[in-house]
């Protein structure tokens, strides 16, 4: 005779998940913020032209800061720093001289545009100085605007030397990579 067992299962316990509300996202529309930017009459349209735009913005910015860096030295107290500012002057005029070689060696006339960076971080600089008893903090401000100054060159120059690379602008890529490489060794202030 078969024994049959019962087994009995365990109810079923009903749970409920909490009641949430989500709140739908807005839709997203453009804003000034997102929305493309139209392109100036004239605006660049080959790499070609976004390389001679950006060799008269680099032109008109070392031009700046060589009529800056007096100032800067003038202001220093620190011998080892008024020396570096010093220096700095002379490859500035050279890096100058290079990028009116980069002019020449692509067909055209050296020309600055103003570059509003560099009108930037001359401004601040200034500022620094205006905002600083003179002395190891004035000093201090100072080498931070160098800085400032030399990685925005640094960055310029590194993209220069790029594009020149891509245009096969073999005579500017030169000139433009010395400039680069005495940019990276001005950082030691």
């Amino acid at each position: 005779m078969e024994t049959k067992t019962a087994t009995k299962k365990a109810p079923a316990k009903k749970t409920t998940a909490p009641k949430t509300t989500t709140a739908k996202a807005p839709a997203k529309t453009a804003t000034k913020a997102t929305a493309k930017t139209p392109a100036k009459k004239g605006a660049a349209k080959e790499l070609k032209d976004l390389f001679e735009d950006s060799l008269k913005d680099i032109y008109w910015a070392e031009k700046a800061l060589l009529k800056a860096l007096p100032t800067m030295m003038k202001n220093a107290t620190d011998e080892k720093l008024k020396n570096a500012i010093d220096n700095h002057i002379t490859e500035t005029e050279g890096q100058i001289g290079r990028l009116e070689e980069c002019f020449k060696a692509i067909g055209k006339k050296a020309q600055a545009k103003k570059c509003d960076a560099m009108q930037g971080l001359l401004d601040e600089g200034k500022s620094i100085m205006e905002e600083t008893e003179p002395g190891t903090v004035r000093d201090a401000g100072i080498i931070a605007a160098a800085q400032k100054v030399e990685h925005y060159e640094i960055a310029t120059y590194g993209t220069l030397a790029a594009f020149a690379k891509v245009l096969q602008e073999e005579d500017c890529l030169k000139h433009l990579l010395s400039t680069l490489e005495e940019e990276k060794n001005a950082m030691h202030f």
